[in-house]
């Protein structure tokens, strides 16, 4: 059984901002001292990131570069030692604002592209991990898009940038279980409203990779879908031992708080392969007979360690590398957007999806 893919979408906010203007925020908004100041260029400079995007106001970026306070934002600097930003709730309510139609653009898509109308999706699956509102992402999206008040929903919340892994397994079970069930899948992040103020370095390469962005997918169960369809036919995960410190996402006074410990990309190196080896060993596969991969791009040294363990040569990870220098990390659309990137391209089949979430966690899915 499967989740055949009819239609995928991607949207990100309009405010753009190239990685040297990232710095300069930093600056701005995380550096006391000079010696920090010195230090920081050169980690925004390897993080292979060219440009992000940002759901906040362009004018509200232009005055944290350029000390104006044109846009009144909450999220400009006080010019205290021990500024902290805005209070949780507040990044909650711009959330909750913008979150909504975000995902509505990346679904609209999704569904322009499945050539379905909205009134025939049956299952609405939801991912984010970045804001906590209700009524929520779900509501935005049945008002936005017109799905049916009957349309059954399902939130996969808090889980990290491997959430929209954890939403394709269940659409998959929606399209096993009920094989006339037409699913949207939807993941949207606002990693921006997160930001950190004050220097913390964990907290701090947080910033320099961090994005804004939704993705949707439309699927339907095995023979419901044209024959080429690309079709999610199993998922796996994996706890990797001895890492509950490695990688932690936890809700702050000043936003939620993302630390990545300096093991990460041992802990990968060390734990992923014979998993994932014994993964596709259970559907007939061997890691030779992958034709593509979509890797989550956590970070560079993150996605430079699942290539070592995996023996991958540079061009199994073009997709992964290209998303991440345009888009940055985005949380948990940015996997969908890699598969979308080889999907557009015919990339070989099968292709294994890859992420990795607070836990630590590998989360698999397998496209065939």
């Amino acid at each position: 059984m499967s989740f055949s893919i009819l239609g995928l979408g991607t949207a990100v906010p309009p405010t753009r901002v190239t990685q040297e203007e990232a710095a300069g925020i930093a600056r701005s908004l995380c550096c006391r001292t000079a010696e920090q100041q010195t230090w920081l260029p050169l980690m925004y400079q390897h993080t292979g990131i060219h440009t992000r995007h940002l759901a906040l106001d362009r004018q509200v970026v232009e005055d944290v570069l350029h000390g104006t306070s044109y846009s009144q934002s909450l999220f400009l600097p006080t010019g205290r030692d021990d500024d902290r930003g805005p209070t949780t709730g507040i990044r909650m309510r711009i959330y909750a604002a913008r979150s909504g139609p975000l995902a509505v653009r990346a679904a609209s898509q999704a569904l322009h592209a499945a050539r379905l109308s909205a009134s025939a999706i049956t299952h609405l699956v939801t991912v984010s991990c970045t804001g906590m509102a209700a009524p929520g992402v779900d509501y935005e999206l049945i008002q936005g898009l017109g799905l049916a008040p009957t349309v059954q929903r399902t939130h996969i919340g808090f889980m990290g940038c491997h959430g929209a892994i954890n939403g394709l397994r269940v659409a998959q079970a929606f399209t096993d279980s009920q094989p006339q069930a037409r699913v949207l899948l939807c993941a949207v992040e606002l990693c921006v409203l997160h930001y950190f103020y004050g220097w913390d370095p964990q907290k701090v390469i947080a910033n320099a990779i961090f994005a804004d962005g939704a993705a949707a997918v439309i699927g339907v169960a095995e023979g419901q879908a044209p024959a080429n369809s690309w079709r999610v036919t199993a998922t796996g995960s994996c706890l990797i031992p001895d890492s509950r410190e490695a990688m932690s996402w936890t809700i702050g006074d000043h936003g939620f708080e993302m630390t990545l410990s300096k093991r990460v990309p041992g802990l990968i190196r060390e734990h992923l392969r014979p998993w994932l080896e014994s993964w596709l060993a259970q559907h007939g596969l061997r890691r030779e007979l992958i034709g593509s991969w979509a890797i989550h791009p956590g970070g560079p040294r993150i996605l430079e360690a699942a290539a070592e363990a995996l023996e991958l040569g540079d061009e199994q990870l073009t997709a992964a590398r290209e998303v991440f220098a345009e888009h940055g990390n985005m949380s948990s659309p940015t996997v969908l957007f890699i598969i979308g990137h080889l999907r557009e391209k015919r990339a070989p089949l099968p292709c294994v999806a890859l992420a990795f979430g607070p836990g630590l966690i590998a989360e698999s899915a397998l496209i065939e």
